[in-house]
């Protein structure tokens, strides 16, 4: 297991994503999710909303690149 320094300094291409899983129920992942490069953390209730916020973070990034308005994250998410 990586250490919290460790993990912050490991930076991927789009984005980084440090994946806290809290809790484990109903066969999904429950916990807290960080964009590092947003400094910004939010919680989930499951893989699939977990998965949902990093697809809409990385759908900002894409926006900002091509200069359209950036968008607030957590972007909200239908369960």
């Amino acid at each position: 297991m990586m250490k919290d320094g460790e993990q912050t300094g490991r930076h991927g291409d789009l984005g980084t994503f440090v994946v806290h899983v809290q809790h484990r129920q109903n066969s999904s992942w429950q916990g807290r999710i960080t964009w590092v490069e947003k400094e910004q953390t939010v919680s989930f209730r499951s893989v699939w909303e977990m998965v949902k916020l990093m697809a809409g973070a990385l759908e900002t990034v894409s926006d900002s690149e091509e200069g359209t308005e950036e968008a607030e994250w957590p972007l909200k998410t239908e369960m």
